[in-house]
């Protein structure tokens, strides 16, 4: 069972520690969009760096610096369900909602913003917990069945 009320919750700190953690593992933060996102015309013949760690590279690692590598990998996925998870949304304004959820936003700051009571946004953030819960592509991203790093 996904639990959407603690990834929305931790979503912000996940960014957080991704950023972190690239610095640590890379020297630097790398950008989402390129999470193995893949490329097309020009940009896709021409060679490339990899930031990544090689194989042989991640053997020489330490057992702290592995357990980073998962969690940065976990997190990478986790940020990249929760980002796209607003696509799968059916109405506008629940997207609306999940984008102020996603940005922190109390319930009743919500409200104002949507100019509803508590209780709707209530029942907004409800169904967008359901649809999100029953969606079997949020369900793969999240798991990693749909993302490649």
């Amino acid at each position: 069972m996904i639990n959407i009320t603690t990834l929305i919750r931790d979503y912000r700190m996940m960014k957080r520690e991704i950023s972190r953690l690239q610095g640590i593992l890379y020297g630097r933060s790398i950008p989402m969009r390129s999470w193995g996102v893949a490329q097309y015309g020009v940009e896709a013949s021409m060679p490339k760096g990899n930031s990544r760690k090689s194989q042989s590279e991640l053997r020489d690692m330490d057992i702290r610096e592995q357990k980073q590598i998962q969690r940065l990998r976990e997190y990478e996925r986790k940020v990249y369900a929760i980002e796209s998870a607003g696509d799968f949304l059916d109405r506008e304004i629940l997207k609306i909602c999940y984008d102020c959820m996603l940005e922190g936003m109390t319930r009743k700051q919500i409200a104002i913003h949507l100019e509803l009571s508590i209780d709707s946004v209530d029942k907004l953030r409800q169904e967008i917990k359901t649809q999100l819960g029953s969606n079997t592509t949020f369900s793969e991203l999240l798991h990693g069945e749909k993302f490649a790093v």
